[in-house]
């Protein structure tokens, strides 16, 4: 494999399946059986999770919600989810933990880089909730932040596009992909790859992220085994 140790994006709104919101079991499960697929082969997972199909910071805020208070709300989303993420994976045969920026004893661990690292070494899968713990970051930030704390060799970003296009290809029918791009191309031509923040902790550490299509079986594993599967920004 090429990459010996991961860390997994996965957005909230990929667990919808097909409802309009909340968390369809069935994608649940096949997430599980794409990560089985790595665990097995000895890929050390990392996994943050998104919340944006339970509740999103920044719409209560655009909604006249208090935008700390909202995105507090929406670092409680991203537990639920771990939780259903968690006992998805447990249910397929694989060893968790679950831990928290903000402390909610009865359910995870309190996030700790050296406890992470070393559930990451005895090959359990390490799930992070509540994002950075902080107001005004995302889960996009915070999968960052994790995975350069406990020594990612990449950030792999599931989404349901299979890479990075000139423009949105699900509006712009002319949209290219690009396979492979440097931090400086992003920046250059404006793409979105992630928020800003985000990006810039990844550049600054050069983390390299690969934006695929994770709603394709056999996708994650043809990733870390090194086929060029979606779209690569490294330094």
């Amino acid at each position: 494999m090429k990459y010996k140790r991961i860390l997994l994006k996965l957005s909230g709104e990929a667990l919808m399946g097909d409802r309009q919101y909340g968390i369809d079991p069935k994608r649940l499960a096949e997430y599980a059986s794409e990560i089985k697929q790595i665990h097995e082969k000895g890929v050390e997972i990392a996994i943050v999770i998104g919340g944006g199909n339970i509740f999103r910071g920044v719409s209560g805020a655009s909604n006249g919600m208090d935008r700390v208070q909202g995105d507090y709300m929406g670092m409680l989303a991203t537990v639920i989810n771990g939780m259903a993420l968690q006992g998805a994976l447990e249910d397929a045969g694989m060893q968790t933990r679950l831990q928290t920026a903000l402390k909610i004893e009865a359910i995870a661990e309190p996030y700790i880089k050296r406890r992470a690292v070393r559930h990451l070494e005895k090959g359990r899968i390490v799930i992070f909730g509540a994002g950075t713990g902080n107001p005004y970051f995302t889960t996009d930030t915070a999968a960052v932040l994790r995975g350069v704390e406990v020594h990612a060799d990449v950030i792999l970003k599931g989404t349901r596009v299979d890479g990075i296009y000139t423009a949105d290809p699900e509006k712009d029918a002319s949209a290219t992909k690009y396979d492979t791009l440097t931090f400086e191309d992003v920046l250059k031509k404006g793409l979105n790859v992630m928020d800003t923040t985000a990006f810039t902790l990844s550049q600054e550490n050069e983390l390299p992220i690969i934006v695929f299509d994770m709603n394709k079986e056999g996708n994650l594993v043809k990733v870390c085994e090194g086929e060029l599967v979606g779209t690569t920004v490294s330094v």
